[in-house]
């Protein structure tokens, strides 16, 4: 990948670690048994995408959660139970992206919600002392901000139009398959980030080493 000058990176499995066996497990403490079948790494149902999106409010968010539950639970509770799908951010991650920034212009795009955003904004900003995930990136595209989500190809092109980014000299990395996909129809390069695999790990002295 000689020719890549421009990276976009995913957030959640790539910069800060998630747990989605901790979350499915609250959800299904709090009275949802089949959580996993409505939100898991590879399928989310209209709820979440909602959400993600931003065409559903936090207030929204939770009353329909309240509905499958069946229950009333506390605004609280419903974010705590939520939030548990975030872990951290690692320092190493953060300074290989502090370094890349000297070779390549760097984007973040991710499909998260306002509930979780402000949880690991708070974190980088406390941990790390950025105010705001634009002062790494170039760029930090989060789905609920722009009313588009991931793998819809009408979000990677919003990317590569507002920057003027060459798809052939653009390496976008994701966790997710679903979300490599689209982005190899527009001819990005892409890497799949497997499970385990750490991003640091596929850099070396500030430059891509894989193939």
């Amino acid at each position: 990948m000689e020719n890549i000058k421009n990276i976009i990176f995913d957030f959640g499995g790539v910069i800060c670690n998630i747990n989605h066996q901790r979350v499915e497990q609250k959800f299904k403490e709090l009275g949802i048994k089949d959580f996993e079948k409505m939100y898991s790494h590879a399928v989310q149902n209209n709820l979440f995408e909602d959400f993600e999106t931003g065409d559903i409010s936090p207030a929204d968010f939770r009353n329909k959660i309240r509905e499958l539950l069946d229950k009333n639970v506390s605004d609280s509770e419903i974010d705590d139970t939520w939030n548990t799908i975030i872990s951290d951010i690692p320092e190493e991650r953060i300074k290989l992206l502090e370094s890349l920034k000297m070779n390549y212009r760097i984007f973040l795009l991710s499909n998260s919600n306002i509930i979780h955003y402000d949880v690991y904004l708070k974190d980088f900003q406390e941990k790390y002392r950025y105010n705001s995930f634009d002062d790494i990136f170039e760029k930090a595209y989060f789905s609920f901000h722009i009313g588009m989500r991931k793998p819809n190809l009408d979000i990677y092109e919003y990317v590569l139009k507002n920057h003027n980014l060459n798809p052939s000299e653009t390496l976008f990395i994701d966790d997710s398959l679903q979300n490599i996909d689209p982005a190899k129809q527009l001819g990005i390069k892409t890497y799949f980030l497997e499970e385990g695999e750490e991003i640091v790990s596929i850099f070396n002295n500030e430059k891509l080493k894989v193939n």
